[in-house]
């Protein structure tokens, strides 16, 4: 019915109560000097900023909530730290550590299939939508891939930050890979990694038409729906939410399809058969034993599906799975690729 999808991006939990600045310096951890130029962001959102002469940065407009602090500068070792958010923040020193860069190997000639894995790893790594269309990898020189023929596993590293023009929803993103496995055999896709997100420049015209396009990526996301979850509004805001039974299908000789028998129960489920509330402010859990069929009644072609693989999956008050590992999304929701991502902060036009 659809093809298996596991979509790990690390996205933290990011708890709307109030907005605070987040003060810290960057410092040599050998030589105790400041460090200029360092970028300070906070993982897939769109705060972030650079370090001064004095290696001191301040972060604005923060809200509440739990993020990993991230620190980058060439010829130093990212520094990733978990912050929890719920005041303004002065960070002691930070210290980072030089890195020595091994040199890539010097290849002569075109390398052999290249062109043909860029082109593979583009459509897992940005998807194949509209949106995915108008993005542009700037640097695709910090790319590597590889291929296991035995395992049938097609992997990609990367070098440095892999920036990419989305001029479908007007932003420019620095992604810092950490993982990228695409398994032919179990028709799986996993990567993981780290987002920054800033705005592009542009005419009148291209902002609104940029607002305009984040609206409508919005709309019909697991960031809406969940975040409809929350305000108890899935119904108001045009969602629908049916049980799917999947039994092992007897006959299944392998492949991607038929491995299961599937039946749609159409009675619409309450939030309550499936949404718990945690010991935590601001975090909630799903819990169904069976999956979630979700329809966008706005969109006819907005159904997906929601196989919670844990006892619970936990979320926070932005729609954010915690543990995005704890779910697997297919149909609309798991065919979403960093093209149709927005930044944790994002926040809906309301009219």
């Amino acid at each position: 019915m659809y093809r298996k999808l596991l979509l790990f991006i690390t996205l933290l939990p990011f708890a709307a109560v109030g907005q605070y600045h987040i003060t810290g310096r960057v410092v040599d951890i050998a030589t105790k000097e400041p460090v200029a130029g360092a970028s300070v962001f906070l993982s897939n959102a769109s705060a972030g900023t650079e370090t001064n002469s004095n290696g001191v940065f301040t972060i604005n407009g923060v809200r509440g909530g739990q993020y990993n602090v991230v620190i980058s500068i060439i010829g130093y070792a990212t520094y990733t730290q978990s912050l929890l958010v719920n005041k303004d923040i002065t960070l002691p020193d930070v210290d980072i550590v030089q890195q020595v860069i091994a040199l890539k190997e010097v290849r002569i000639g075109p390398v052999p299939h290249w062109a043909r894995d860029f082109e593979d790893f583009k459509r897992e790594f940005l998807g194949s939508t509209d949106n995915a269309r108008q993005c542009t990898i700037l640097n695709p020189h910090v790319l590597d891939f590889d291929f296991d023929e035995t395992r049938k596993i097609f992997t990609a590293t990367a070098s440095g930050f892999i920036e990419v023009e989305n001029r479908a929803l007007g932003y420019k993103i620095k992604y810092m890979l950490s993982e990228f496995n695409d398994d032919y055999g179990a028709g799986t896709i996993y990567f993981e990694g780290t987002a920054f997100f800033e705005d592009m420049k542009g005419t009148k015209g291209e902002m609104k038409k940029w607002l305009k396009k984040r609206q409508q990526t919005y709309l019909g996301s697991s960031m809406h729906f969940l975040r409809a979850v929350i305000a108890n509004q899935v119904t108001e805001e045009k969602f629908r939410v049916e049980r799917l039974i999947r039994k092992p299908n007897s006959k299944y000789t392998g492949g991607l399809n038929n491995k299961y028998i599937e039946t749609i129960v159409t009675t619409p489920l309450v939030t309550g058969d499936y949404t718990r509330l945690t010991d935590q402010k601001g975090e909630y859990a799903l819990e169904f034993k069976d999956c979630l069929c979700v329809i966008y009644d706005k969109n006819s072609l907005a159904t997906s599906i929601v196989n919670i693989n844990a006892p619970y999956a936990y979320f926070d008050n932005n729609g954010i799975l915690l543990n995005p590992q704890d779910v697997i999304m297919q149909g609309s929701w798991g065919d979403s690729r960093l093209a149709d991502m927005l930044p944790v902060d994002y926040e809906p036009v309301t009219k």
